[in-house]
């Protein structure tokens, strides 16, 4: 087993930034905050702390006139059904006049929608990025932004997922698959912080 101190990410060893972005130069991307994790079939482990902690994140980008985001996932079967409330953003979440709404049916955001078009009509190409579920649309979207040469900033206190099967009769907790996700995306993708507050103004 190596050390840490001989592990090292593909972005380190090309020399990218490693930096996280900051509010004044980027677009605050908030992916499916919905009911669905809350309080519906999805429900998430450590939602509400979840939710506070991006609630907060919102706040500051709100003050600083960062571009704010939200994709919310339109589904057409028992989850994430515009006829039922698990649909609307969650109450931390809820979209102020003037804010974009993108909506989606695949976990990659970029994916049949206007997307694109609205980063890229706000000139900028850093991306901070919250949301659910990590291991699906948040992973989708952010190798998708890299793609289309945004550059992602992810949080993971302000993102999150389930506990899912191992596929060996076991299971594999919410927390391992969090964290083995961002740790995935960090390779390649993305930078990666633990919380809002190392999310420079």
């Amino acid at each position: 087993m190596p050390s840490a101190t001989e592990v090292f990410t593909i972005l380190q060893l090309v020399g990218a930034p490693s930096q996280p972005s900051s509010l004044a130069d980027s677009v605050l991307l908030i992916i499916d905050a919905q009911r669905e994790y809350v309080d519906g079939k999805l429900a998430l482990p450590g939602i509400e702390a979840s939710l506070a902690a991006g609630g907060r994140l919102l706040a500051r980008a709100r003050a600083a006139g960062t571009p704010v985001v939200h994709v919310l996932h339109r589904g057409a079967g028992p989850i994430f059904n515009p006829a039922t409330p698990y649909h609307q953003p969650a109450e931390t979440m809820l979209p102020l006049a003037g804010e974009a709404i993108v909506e989606k049916t695949q976990a990659n955001a970029f994916a049949g929608t206007g997307l694109q078009s609205v980063l890229e009509a706000t000139g900028r190409k850093n991306l901070i990025v919250i949301g659910y579920m990590t291991h699906n649309c948040v992973s989708s979207t952010v190798r998708a932004a890299t793609e289309r040469g945004f550059r992602s900033t992810v949080v993971a206190a302000a993102s999150g997922t389930r506990a899912l099967p191992d596929g060996q009769g076991g299971v594999l907790s919410a927390e391992v698959l969090h964290a083995a996700s961002l740790i995935g995306l960090s390779d390649t993708q993305a930078v990666i912080v633990r919380d809002v507050a190392e999310i420079p103004d």
